[in-house]
């Protein structure tokens, strides 16, 4: 996958996504100064999401609207309030990607919609992202695809099954540039329900790159993620965790999505490839490992003992492992204390 002039996937160094969401807590500049934490932090893109209260659901006083579940963020609260809180405001679009392209970082988002859709494409955002709720609407997939742009799908609560339909809805669409995201849709989310193992199987089930959208605490996730092959990590990012913002108590604060930036990549080179003995680096190394050495003076024709030779360093002498042929031959010549052990002196 290409997004904008950058090379997305398997060979290159992970793609950090902050993933705004609404934490700009209502405000345009506090969106705009999350574009620059997230420019400053070194991230290679910001992403938004489109949508309006009235296109996600209802306005409605019913049980069935409300967030009933306990142990969510947002117990108690209605549906619509809580969209109507999170979505980025259709006007504030355009300037927050005209301040990512003046910090040289890409920005996109996530459409709920077909007219967000094609709201996005206007704009010239360089990629679509479907998100995970969204990864059954066959439809907007579909619809997303045929705009000719790249597309993140991400797969929170999806099935195999399911995944393989939002892959080939993408496919029918016309979508030719494709990355998946492993994804836990729980707020935050308990790292032991992360299962990044699953990574490389999507890798071979779906034959596509696969990436991380994280809601975990922290970066240790994201980075084992990398361990694993994600060639993608998204994350929510706020300007502080204390500063309010529906997602900010599960969101990177800005100097923590610069040690993901600079920690991502180490992680990445880290992983290298199947490899035995030295490395390029290790070879002045080599030179610490013990050796045999004589470590008394021997006289020609002497026979060689413990009290002669010693497995000592440094490397320059015969492996230890030839400690047991040694002992007990005659010394070819005359020996000095701290010289290395080799055949040549051994009879």
């Amino acid at each position: 996958m290409k997004i904008g002039n950058t090379q997305v996937g398997a060979g290159q160094k992970p793609y950090i996504i902050a993933e705004m969401s609404g934490n700009h807590d209502g405000s345009l500049d506090t969106a705009l100064a999350i574009v620059d934490a997230a420019a400053d932090a070194g991230a290679d893109a910001v992403k938004l999401q489109t949508f309006t209260a009235d296109s996600m659901t209802l306005d409605i006083d019913h049980p069935d609207f409300v967030i009933g579940n306990p142990e969510s963020l947002w117990y108690g609260r209605r549906i619509y309030d809580l969209y109507k809180e999170a979505h980025t405001p259709w006007e504030w679009h355009a300037p927050i990607f005209e301040r990512a392209r003046e910090r040289g970082i890409h920005c996109f988002s996530s459409p709920f919609s077909n007219d967000a859709v094609d709201f996005l494409v206007e704009l010239g955002a360089p990629c679509l992202k479907i998100a995970s709720l969204e990864s059954v609407d066959l439809g907007l997939i579909k619809y997303a695809a045929s705009s000719g742009l790249p597309l993140i799908i991400s797969t929170g609560l999806a099935e195999a099954s399911e995944i393989q339909e939002a892959i080939d809805a993408a496919r029918e669409g016309g979508c030719k540039e494709l990355v998946i995201l492993k994804c836990t849709s729980s707020y935050p989310t308990d790292p032991a329900q992360s299962h990044l193992r699953t990574i490389p199987d999507m890798k071979e089930r779906f034959g596509v790159d696969v990436g991380l959208s994280d809601h975990t605490l922290g970066i240790g996730v994201p980075l084992a993620a990398i361990s694993f092959g994600a060639v993608l990590v998204e994350k929510h990012v706020t300007l502080s965790r204390d500063g309010g913002g529906v997602d900010a108590a599960f969101s990177l604060e800005p100097d923590e999505l610069a040690a993901l930036v600079e920690e991502s990549e180490r992680a990445y080179r880290a992983v290298g490839a199947v490899h035995y003995g030295p490395t390029e680096g290790e070879q002045g190394a080599l030179l610490r490992r013990r050796s045999l050495y004589f470590v008394e003076d021997i006289h020609k024709g002497e026979v060689v003992t413990d009290k002669h030779v010693r497995s000592i360093r440094p490397n320059k002498g015969l492996a230890p492992k030839h400690l047991d042929e040694v002992l007990g031959k005659r010394a070819a010549k005359d020996v000095a204390l701290g010289t290395p052990v080799s055949w040549d002196l051994l009879d």
